[in-house]
């Protein structure tokens, strides 16, 4: 009998609940012939929304020159536009050898973290958050220190609390503007007093804007990068959200601040992309027809467009429900409602929905918070289907307060 093959302890801490567990039950129920409601992945094209046309005939046109490896930041043209972007939004000494193509933005996180990371090094990051970056600090042997985003204050964060968690080894502060899971957007005077927390202490800005063109009722969601000046930034997008392309896998990171004091991190990410060759080729020719004028988002998030709809059925049943209590998300994809019942478990609840009302969500706690009373699902749905997934939810709610003995564990 061969030995088993010992994994690396490194995975010990690492957990993503979105396709974790519950995920792979929903699977089995669904070769069972059971039909789940998924609302666990902001994932467009699996809810009936296409991408735009412009950026299928772009990748068409340009398959033939995607034969070869590009250059490993990826194609000159594509980061010159990109650059452009971030240049005419006021971000400093952006250019294409600044700018990193990755197979989406998940990539060049853990890229980036990589490059700047030594063992024991602090990352400040969101509660709740985009679990990718706490599982990539984990990865790439940091620490991540969670600082507190309370539903009480609309999900925003306190830069006092925030700074008191900075020590001797805090190297970088994570923001997700707009929010994944909560659905926040970051006033301007929040980023600025951030942007000068970073300053003070000499931090890295981690500016995940992936959703930076999905936001609802005249909210903004202010790029960063223009707001740091000097203070070295790096920002992520991409095609996956905004323009409806998850499986094209295309993501960027442009690198702002002052030159001299980002030069060392840039060498570190170009060797980084090098070793990997580069980023999926064929996808990249999306980019520019997508920041030359797609704005096709628009029609989506304002009154009478779809997103726009589902998320006012979901705002809707909140306001009339004594069982589930919401935040209004201001933007991105999620919504992050409280289950309004004394000792409730997040987790436990989830797995009972899907069980009972093959309903698929994610427990809060998969975002890294300490409460037990959250979980997130995405606006995706058409407006009827939401309706549904809440009578459902509210049901199960219903058999949960009818337990003679909680189901759940205090939070």
């Amino acid at each position: 009998m061969p030995h088993p093959i010992r994994p690396s302890r490194r995975l010990d801490q690492v957990s993503y609940d979105i396709r974790g567990p519950l995920s792979r039950r929903a699977h089995q129920l669904e070769r069972e012939g059971r039909q789940i409601l998924r609302l666990n992945i902001g994932n467009p094209g699996a809810f009936g929304f296409e991408t735009p046309e412009p950026l299928h005939r772009a990748v068409a046109a340009g398959l033939r020159a995607s034969e070869a490896y590009c250059h490993q930041q990826g194609l000159p043209q594509v980061r010159e536009a990109i650059a452009a972007r971030e240049t005419a939004r006021g971000a400093r000494a952006v250019s294409a050898d600044t700018v990193f193509i990755g197979n989406g933005v998940s990539e060049l996180i853990d890229m980036s973290l990589r490059a700047l990371l030594d063992g024991g090094d602090e990352v400040l990051v969101p509660a709740p958050d985009y679990p990718l970056w706490s599982a990539a600090v984990r990865l790439n042997e940091g620490v991540p220190v969670h600082y507190p985003c309370a539903a009480a204050d609309g999900f925003l964060p306190d830069p006092a609390r925030i700074e008191a968690l900075v020590g001797p080894r805090t190297r970088a502060l994570v923001l997700i503007n707009p929010n994944n899971p909560t659905g926040a957007v970051y006033p301007r005077p929040l980023l600025e007093a951030l942007v000068a927390l970073a300053q003070r202490h000499g931090l890295l800005l981690l500016a995940d804007e992936i959703y930076d063109g999905i936001t609802y009722d005249g909210a903004v969601a202010t790029p960063l990068a223009p707001l740091a000046g000097d203070t070295p930034c790096l920002g992520y997008g991409g095609l996956s959200k905004v323009h409806r392309a998850c499986g094209y896998r295309v993501g960027w990171l442009s690198v702002s601040g002052a030159p001299a004091a980002t030069a060392a991190l840039r060498e570190r990410l170009e060797l980084l992309a090098a070793l990997r060759l580069c980023s999926n080729v064929a996808g990249q020719w999306a980019v520019l027809p997508a920041l030359a004028g797609d704005r096709s988002i628009e029609a989506l998030t304002a009154p009478g467009g779809r997103l726009h709809a589902t998320r006012q059925v979901l705002l809707d049943h909140c306001a009339a429900s004594d069982l589930i209590d919401l935040v209004a998300p201001q933007g991105a994809l999620y919504a992050f409602p409280r289950l309004c019942l004394p000792g409730i478990d997040d987790q436990q609840f989830a797995l009972d929905l899907l069980e009972h009302e093959s309903v698929l969500l994610v427990p809060g706690r998969g975002f890294n918070i300490e409460r037990s009373d959250h979980v997130r699902l995405t606006l995706l749905p058409q407006a009827p289907v939401m309706a549904e997934v809440l009578v459902r939810i509210e049901r199960q709610l219903e058999r949960c307060a009818s337990q003679a003995v909680p189901l759940a564990r205090t939070a």
